[in-house]
This record gives C-alpha cells, structure tokens and sequence, in this order.
C-alpha cells in the first residue's frame, strides 16, 4: 500500500469511502522508498501546468513498483494492464539480472513465478504467464480459494476465503445467491457473507446429498469465482510508449537505477569536495589562529576582514567564509580534533564516491545493496498461487436440472410442451384428454427423463437438438407452445422425425464402430427412395441451431427418420403400390452430411409413400390408399430381396369408369402385430380413426376395403399409430 489512511476508505464490497472530511492520508513508508533521493537532483524537473512551480519527469523508485504494484490503465490509442507481484521475487530477479544480463526470460521465471495478487486465489495458466513474461501480451485465469467441508447431518458446504483480484465480493454474493433464488441450481441451501475481523469467508450451505463438486463448477463457471485476466504489459521507455516482456522492463529499470544512482553520487561527491574544501580551510586557519584573529580585528567590516583574509593566507572566498562564522567554542582542543577527523573522513567518503562513479561494477553493488535492504524492511510472502495447467470447468447437467420423468407430446401443427407425470395423473392418465389446439393432433408422445435430448429432423435433411430441461413445462390439458419459440424451424420446412436417446449414446468413441456391435444408428428415408445409416453418436452436439443431419437431393425431401438399434428388414413402399424388402445391413454406415444409396428403383413418377422396419415372418403389413381403402397382408408374402431393385407390387388400384375407385395413391404402410389405433388426416384437416383390425387380410394385390369416408374433394394427405402412452 503506498497510502496509509485513517477512517473510511471504502471496502472490497465497493463501498463508497467517507467524505474528505472524515479522512486522513499519509504516505506509507514504502512510497517514501519512491522518493527517496529526489532532492539530490536524481530525476530531471519540469514546469508544472502553470509554471508556478517544477515537478518531476520521473520518480527514482527505489524498487520496481511499476512490477509490484501493477497499473491499468488507457489513454488516447494505449491501455495497459500489468499485474502486481511478489516484492521478494522482483527483487531476486532484478538482482539476478544485473549479476548475468544474458538471463533468459525462462530463467527469470524460475525466481519470479508469476503475478501475485494481494487477494490471494490461485493463479491458472503457466503458458499464459510465459507467453506474457516474453511477449508483453497473455491470459491466465484467476480462481478464488474454495474448500468443501462437511457439516452436522451429512450436509456439506462450500467455503471460499480468498476472490479473483479486482473482483467486488458484494457482487460475487449476490450473484450466487441470484442462482439458488432463480433455482439454476438444485441444491443451494443458503449463502451467506461471514467476513470480519478474522478475513474473508462467504459461505454456501448446500442441501443433503447433493453435488458440492459438481456446484462449484457450475459457480466457478457462472460467477466471478473464476475470472480471466489480460496481460497488456505497455509502459513509457525513452518517452514512447512500448509494449514490453518482463526481462525487457526489468532492464529499464535497472538503466533507470544507473542513471539515479549515478546522480545521486555525482550530487554527494559534489557536497562532499565543498566540505572537505571548508574543513581545509579552517584546519589551516586553527593552524595560525592567533594571525588571522589579528587580521580580523584589523579590518574594517566584516567584507573587509574575508578580503584580508583571502589576500594574507590565500583562501578561497567559500573558506573565509567558513572562518567568520565560525563559533567561539570552535576553538577548543577537542574541536580541533574533531575537525581533522571529520576532513579526514570526508576525504574517504570522497574517494568512496570518485570510485562509484569510475566503476561500473562498484555502481551496480551499491542498486544491489539498496534493493536488498528494501527486500529485507518490506518483503513478504507470496499470496497467489501458481497452478500450471489451466483445469477445464467441467458441469454436469445433473447439477442444473433435477433428474425427473416427464411427458413430452408433440402436436402434428408444431406445438410442444413437458408434462410432469403428476399432472397426467390428475388429467385422467389418459392421452385422449391432452391439450392441443382445436383440428390439432399429439402426433409425439414421449416419457423421457429431464436429462435425456431429443432429436427432431426436418423434411430438409436438417436437425435440431432439444434437450428436455429446456421445453417449457405446461399442465397436461395445455396446449403448449409452439416449437419455433423453441427451435429456428424454417416456415417452409416440417418435422418428419423425433428421436430420443439417452446421454451416454452420443459418446463420441461410438461413432468411429463398425456398427455391428448392436450401436445406435439412425436410418434416413427420402422420398426418392434414398436410405442412409448414420451412427446417433454423429448428430451429438451443444449447438442450438439447426445442423445438416442428412443431404437431401434437389426437388427430394425426407419422409422419415428412425431409430434402428439392432439388424433388421426394412420395407419400402411407394405411392404407386410397389414395394421391396431388403436388411438394412445392405446399407454401409455413412457420415453425417452424406446422401444415402438408392433402396428401391422408382417408376417414372412414383414416389415413395412410407418406409417400415419389419422382422421374421410374424404380423401383418397395412397400407393405406388417399381415399382410405387399407388391406392387411401377411409379411410372409414380402420376401426378403436385395437392395436397389424395382420391388414388387403390393397394393391394386382399381381402375375404370363404373368402378368405384379405391384411391390414387399410397399414403402411408404399417407393420402390426397387433390391434393399434390409425388416425388419419385430410388436406383439409380432418381428422378420423379406425382400428387395424378392421382391415381386411389380403393378399398382396389386394384392393382394400373403405376404412374411413373421404370426400374426393378432400382426401387423406398422411396417417400414424395413435400415439400411447409410453416412450
């Protein structure tokens, strides 16, 4: 500190300080140290603002406080920022350097380890440091000092004793209690402020059984218990402002010291020749004391008695002088002794100080020695300490959101929302009393843990990942909200697939397999009639924006995204009542953004309808027409072909004027093993259902039979299981 004040003078809290009047200052005895010498014309002087008075350029700065006590700073075109450091080691290093000039900045940095903040907490980033140390410019991370300690009842509580330098603690506690006030954490029982007297103490309770490890990484990296700091190391050298490594100011200022010291002792030598030039002359006079009192008296006044005495003896004026005003007792014995003995001790001093000023060698022992001295009155230990690497902040999820099983429902018309499993409970637990817009429809029903992210993928070939904590909890007759509140879903682009997964699936070390150890892959379908198999570990990601899941040809879009876990058939089928079955093992494992193999060979103008994952020879395969004409055929009569064929057929349309048609195309295929609930859709918006069982078993060319009137005005556009209430 180089002020020492007395009464209020603000606090770490940031509180103002008293008013002037309420206050003293003086400076501290090491501000003294930066202007020891200052009268001895160490440092040149100005004219102040008004040419009323001189100041000084520079200061002699006993000791380097530019290093120790840092500065911040900026002014037109410049800013600095250098932190503070250890004293003790500044001065070591600033010795060392003057003993061997050719020291490295690596070797320097064995004395002085790094900044060392005055509030302590540990410093984060020894390449940071380097690189500032040789540079001028660097980061390092400061982090406060935090312990964990377990208190009574098997509660635990996080202690922090030491903040990042320049950080306003107020601040810091209110942020952290902000975080257990707004429930970004679970587990924050209280935060209190307990410094005094005994130093700093902030104290957050933590609830039972929670993770105090996994909370102060969250705070350290929501709060201002972890900051960055910025080296900017730019000082004044020769008048121009310079950016400078550590090895580079220290050589400044040892310049600086030379040319101080060097003053210093010229201005010595200077008061010492004066001296020993008057002790001559009054030793010579005591010498023939009785002639020069004779002199004196015979003189007119006493400009006529230093004449005479410069004309008789051959003094100087400066010597006369001396004599006619030397004091009466002066002329005792012993004051003659003292005399001589003080000439003669002048003498030595001035010998002392010609050999300073000759020797280079003698002038840097004399900076050595008065750093130490100040080294040895104002040292004292390091309060920051240096950690090499910089540990990545880590947060589990698991911290910020409390682990829970949900309902997540989509609608068909894009609206989303997270149920708790109580209010599904109260509604009547059934999926039939959800709330969606009037024509709209659950089209996703999910049960899914808070942890768990959710995949949506769009006709476009594009995804977005969801995770759950972040969809709006709503009760279970609301209608929710609407997903492009959520996700930045482009207006000519629509959903074609959800898909869930579990946190451990999207390791990254699962997406270089081969798949055929059972890992979780993602099947893409397009309306062309392109497949792709990509690993799920692929699509992980922390972005929120929409990302390239798939690429989509021009004029083709993708009709359906799935999940396949394990090897299996899948079953093409195309509006044109056509149809292949083939192992997706055909399809090799492809990248994120490739575009899939063909998986059936399209007529001109056929498109395909609906792909569905079928296994064995067990259950039925249902299609169903725009006019709503759906049949029932066993899966025994799609046998198992290779990839890229034309297929074969498994629908009939009838054709012909008195026929009554039964539709123009396939809309969509399931596969049923047993009874499920259809609800189908019109372009209109209508909406109906019917049963699986309802229609009729047929062969593959069967012409179904009528499930649901549809006006020929208005007919079906696409069809889905009804959604149940599972995952």
């Amino acid at each position: 500190m180089l002020i020492d004040g007395h009464g209020n003078w603000g606090s770490m809290d940031d509180d103002p300080a008293a008013a002037m009047r309420y206050t003293e200052a003086r400076l501290s005895p090491i501000a003294m140290e930066l202007l020891r010498d200052i009268e001895k014309r160490t440092v040149q002087f100005k004219d102040n603002f008004d040419n009323s008075t001189k100041e000084p350029v520079v200061l002699p700065s006993r000791y380097p406080n530019l290093l120790v006590n840092g500065v911040s700073g900026i002014s037109s075109g410049f800013a600095t920022e250098i932190p503070t450091h250890n004293l003790r080691e500044i001065i070591d290093a600033c010795v060392a350097l003057i003993a061997n000039p050719d020291m490295t900045v690596a070797e320097l940095m064995s004395i002085v380890k790094g900044p060392d903040f005055p509030t302590g907490g540990l410093i984060m980033g020894e390449d940071g440091i380097r690189e500032a140390y040789e540079t001028g410019k660097g980061r390092i991370y400061i982090r406060a000092k935090t312990a964990i300690e377990d208190v009574r009842g098997g509660k635990q509580q996080i202690i922090i004793t030491e903040v990042p330098y320049q950080v306003v603690k107020s601040r810091l506690v209110n942020a952290i209690d902000n975080i257990r006030m707004e429930k970004k954490v679970e587990g924050i029982a209280e935060v209190r402020d307990e410094s005094g007297r005994n130093g700093l103490r902030i104290v957050i309770e933590l609830k039972k059984d929670v993770d105090a490890d996994g909370i102060l990484a969250y705070l350290l990296k929501k709060t201002d218990l972890q900051v960055a700091y910025n080296f900017n190391m730019v000082a004044i050298v020769k008048k121009a402002p310079r950016q400078l490594g550590i090895k580079a100011m220290m050589e400044a200022y040892i310049e600086h010291q030379k040319e101080v010291v060097t003053f210093r002792t010229r201005y010595d030598l200077e008061k010492a020749e004066d001296r020993a030039h008057v002790l001559e002359g009054l030793v010579k006079a005591l010498n023939v004391l009785d002639e020069v009192i004779e002199t004196i008296k015979a003189s007119k006044n006493r400009l006529d008695a230093q004449a005479n005495l410069m004309a008789k003896f051959q003094f100087s004026e400066r010597q006369a002088d001396a004599i006619l005003t030397l004091q009466l007792y002066r002329l005792t014995n012993l004051e003659i002794t003292q005399l001589e003995k003080e000439h003669g001790e002048t003498m030595k001093k001035i010998a002392q100080l010609r050999a300073i000023l000759e020797n280079p060698r003698k002038l840097m022992n004399v900076i050595k020695d008065e750093l130490a001295e100040i080294r040895e009155k104002y040292g004292i230990d390091r309060r920051s300490v240096i950690q090499g690497e910089v540990e990545e902040i880590k947060v589990n999820l698991e911290v910020t959101v409390p682990a829970e099983e949900v309902i997540v429902t989509i609608s068909r018309e894009g609206y989303v929302k997270r149920t708790s499993l109580l209010s599904f409970t109260r509604s009547g637990g059934e999926i039939e009393s959800a709330g969606v817009k009037e024509g709209d429809v659950i089209r996703w029903n999910l049960t899914l843990n808070t942890l768990d992210p959710i995949f949506i993928f769009t006709q476009k070939g594009q995804y977005f990942l969801l995770p759950v904590h972040q969809i709006p909890e709503f009760k279970w007759k609301d209608t929710g909200t609407a997903i492009v509140n959520l996700l930045p879903l482009a207006k000519d682009d629509k959903i074609v697939g959800v898909v869930t997964a579990k946190p451990g699936e999207l390791a990254p070390q699962s997406a270089g397999n081969s798949g055929t150890d059972n890992q979780p892959v993602l099947v893409f379908v397009t309306k062309r009639g392109q497949v792709k198999r990509t690993a799920l570990a692929e699509y992980a990601t922390s972005r929120s924006m929409a990302i390239a899941a798939c690429k989509v040809s021009e004029g083709d879009e993708i009709i359906k995204v799935f999940r396949s876990d394990t090897p299996e058939d899948l079953l093409l089928i195309t509006e044109q009542g056509m149809s292949i079955r083939f192992n997706l093992g055909e399809v090799n494992l492809q990248g994120r953004v490739a575009g899939g193999v063909r998986g059936i060979v399209l007529k001109e103008k056929d498109r395909l309808a609906d792909a569905v994952t079928v296994s064995g020879d067990e259950g039925e395969v249902l299609v169903l027409s725009d006019l709503g004409y759906a049949k029932r055929t066993l899966l025994l009569d799609y046998p198992q072909q290779s990839r890229a064929g034309k297929g074969i057929q498994t629908f009939e349309f009838k054709e012909g004027k008195r026929v009554r048609s039964n539709g123009a195309r396939l809309i969509a295929g399931f596969y049923v093993k047993e009874a499920v609930t259809l609800l189908t859709i019109t372009a209109g918006g209508s909406v109906s259902e019917f049963s699986s069982e309802a229609a009729p078993i047929d062969d593959r060319r069967g012409q179904g039979k009528s499930m649901t009137s549809v006006d020929r005005g208005d007919l079906l556009t696409e069809a889905f299981k009804k959604p149940m209430m599972s995952s």
